[in-house]
């Protein structure tokens, strides 16, 4: 595992809230995550951990970490099956509980994220973005952000980029401190988890 204590971009100040809480969370969570680690392992089988590559800071690519919460079900010419249907029960759970994340703190770490940010999209969306809406990689991705407490997978694209943005021209640790509260009593009351009448969000494709 690489360990970059102070990344590029990144308000030291930032990142040792990012370290003091991060650290400590891995240590009190680590039992639960290995019980979700054998939860998943034997309700859904392997892989335990969903990978994927993702923009990071300027738009460079890491690897992220998630706990699997999909069967990778596919028709016969090879394609996945929508989201609605691979989604597990168990799978579901963990993302209404945003237990699905933990497995982020690694990535928080590693300094390939802070706790809070923009969320880390799909590598594919980086051509699609306008000049305005690509100005979210100029912070480091977060586990939560200003759009995920002001509306999560319920908002349009087009929102929580304005979000994002908002985020990178009034950072400040209050904020920071702020988004983690609130997010806390978010992830409690399972608000904006999905977006409506889907699964899971739809893909973005370039339009507002």
């Amino acid at each position: 595992m690489t360990l970059v204590l102070f990344p590029r971009g990144v308000p030291v100040v930032k990142r040792i809230l990012d370290l003091i809480l991060t650290i400590p969370a891995l240590v009190l969570l680590s039992p639960l995550m290995a019980f979700l680690a054998l939860l998943i392992w034997a309700t859904q089988g392997r892989p335990i951990l969903f990978r994927q590559q993702r923009p990071g800071y300027r738009g460079q690519v890491f690897t992220l970490y998630k706990f699997t919460t999909m069967r990778d079900l596919r028709t016969p010419d090879g394609s996945l099956l929508p989201d609605a249907e691979r989604l597990t029960p168990l799978g579901r759970f963990l993302r209404s509980t945003s237990l699905d994340e933990l497995p982020e703190l690694y990535n928080v770490l590693r300094g390939e994220m802070s706790l809070v940010g923009p969320r880390p999209l799909l590598v594919k969306y980086l051509p699609l973005y306008s000049a305005e809406q690509r100005r979210r990689h100029d912070v480091l991705p977060g586990i939560t952000g200003w759009a995920q407490i002001n509306g999560r997978n319920a908002l349009r694209w087009a929102d929580k980029f304005r979000l994002d943005v908002w985020y990178v021209d009034h950072w400040s640790l209050w904020l920071d401190c702020k988004i983690l509260a609130v997010t806390l009593w978010k992830v409690l009351i399972r608000e904006g988890i999905n977006e409506p009448g889907q699964a899971t969000a739809q893909e973005f494709n370039g339009e507002n």
